[in-house]
């Protein structure tokens, strides 16, 4: 086999999810298995290098051509050095997963933050496929995000490039503190986390909304955005408030690192258009048009797949 190939490791505090991709960035097969961090340190990384080698068996022509095997993780990384400090979903603190894991699979390993990695799978192998310059968002129960330049992973002097949730957007007499203890962040009015937030203090105000007769109250901003779709003016105001401090972040971006294209993922992107045409208007009206002109603002393509595929990717574009 003479193409080279790339594993990916998507680490989870509950699985991990393995893919082998191609140096183009197809995804070729995926295997997953629990993460049993309970078990300690040893425990995952013994598991990840089992399903490492039921992904691609050592000995076979395929294990030959793999070129390096990527992991992401969510945590405070030395990313570097590959050591993870701080991992709040598993047992790692002050780990060598980088030493460790090449002893354990006799191939070269890169580790990343998880939303870097995600990022670097669209632009690889997603919605970014093709385009040197992107900025991905993901939009789950935070925010978080990845910068793409020139074809490269842009990781910043300590590694926290791209944290895109905690841009300060929000004024001062309207923000609220954020979990990680400044004010006003993007993340606090964006996130699927911030939008429940706004609706149930809508309902505990007693505003009138279809949202205070959803049974035990709202926990899905899928709700807020379906309320929204069926004409809820609350529900309305609760979206279109969101959409504005994601595209007021977009502008603040475009200016800085000039993309060719916003990549949207996440659960809160599954609003789809709806979401994303607040979005492009607010965009267009607080940034200068060179910075706006011929520049996307699309959705995710792959979904959980996302991870794995930038894992991988850490050995092509990082």
């Amino acid at each position: 086999m003479s193409q080279l190939l790339y594993v990916g490791v998507d680490l989870g505090g509950t699985a991990i999810k393995v893919g082998l991709c191609n140096a183009s960035g197809d995804l070729l097969r995926t295997h997953e298995g629990p993460t049993e961090a309970a078990g300690g340190t040893d425990t995952v990384l013994n598991n990840i290098a089992a399903y490492v080698n039921e992904l691609v068996p050592p000995g076979t022509e395929e294990w030959e051509a793999v070129a390096g095997i990527g992991i992401g993780i969510a945590g405070f990384l030395n990313i570097r050095e590959g050591i993870v400090d701080f991992s709040a979903n598993l047992p790692f603190r002050n780990v060598h997963v980088k030493q460790i894991m090449e002893e354990k699979l006799g191939k070269p390993v890169k580790i990343n933050n998880d939303a870097n990695v995600a990022a670097l799978g669209e632009a690889w192998g997603g919605a970014g496929r093709g385009v040197a310059n992107c900025v991905c968002y993901t939009l789950g129960t935070g925010v978080g995000g990845g910068i793409i330049l020139n074809d490269r992973l842009i990781e910043g002097f300590s590694g926290m490039a791209g944290e895109l949730g905690h841009m300060s957007v929000v004024p001062d007499l309207e923000a609220i503190q954020c979990g990680c203890g400044k004010m006003g962040c993007l993340e606090t009015v964006s996130s699927a986390t911030g939008i429940i937030r706004m609706a149930r203090d809508a309902v505990s105000r007693g505003d009138k909304t279809s949202l205070a007769l959803i049974e035990d109250g709202v926990t899905a901003a899928k709700e807020v955005f379906d309320a929204a779709k069926n004409g809820d003016e609350v529900a309305q105001r609760i979206v279109s408030r969101a959409a504005f401090y994601l595209g007021k972040s977009l502008a603040a971006v475009a200016v800085v690192v000039n993309p060719q294209r916003f990549i949207l993922g996440g659960g809160v992107s599954k609003a789809g258009e709806f979401l994303f045409a607040q979005i492009r208007e607010v965009f267009q009206k607080l940034t200068p048009s060179a910075a706006n002109e011929d520049v996307e603002i699309v959705a995710a393509e792959l979904g959980n797949n996302a991870g794995v595929v930038g894992a991988a990717g850490l050995f092509q574009r990082a």
